[in-house]
């Protein structure tokens, strides 16, 4: 059964994935939550296990991305302002992943910048 669905996002806590577990399924979206309860029984576990996993039908997946990027909360910032792409000027903007390749920011990565990634266009700035 689980081979149909396809994970969709993954949240530290279920309160938040059980928010948007809510408003797809209001939209006709079939969704799942894996490792719900065992995120609730023991909090500090979370980041261990990757969190709450949302996981939404195959055939919904598109439907269910495009409604999960117009709710989800996007980067601002220190003034509470949205951030806005330097190529497409979208505010759709979230942190980038790392991929620390200097041992320095592997030892000390609270020294490295934070790059964004706008996710309209791809851009990483």
């Amino acid at each position: 059964m689980i081979d149909n669905y396809t994970v969709l996002a993954t949240f530290p806590y279920s309160t938040e994935a059980q928010i948007t577990k809510s408003k797809l399924e209001n939209e006709g979206v079939s969704v799942l939550l894996l490792d719900e309860k065992t995120v609730d029984s023991d909090p500090l576990i979370s980041q261990a296990i990757g969190g709450v996993k949302l996981l939404v039908a195959n055939a919904d997946f598109e439907k269910a991305l495009q409604i999960y990027n117009d709710i989800r909360p996007y980067e601002v910032d220190s003034e509470g302002n949205a951030i806005a792409c330097p190529s497409c000027q979208s505010n759709h903007i979230l942190i980038a992943p790392l991929e620390r390749k200097n041992l320095f920011y592997m030892l000390f990565p609270f020294f490295e910048k934070t790059k964004y990634i706008c996710n309209d266009c791809k851009t990483i700035f």
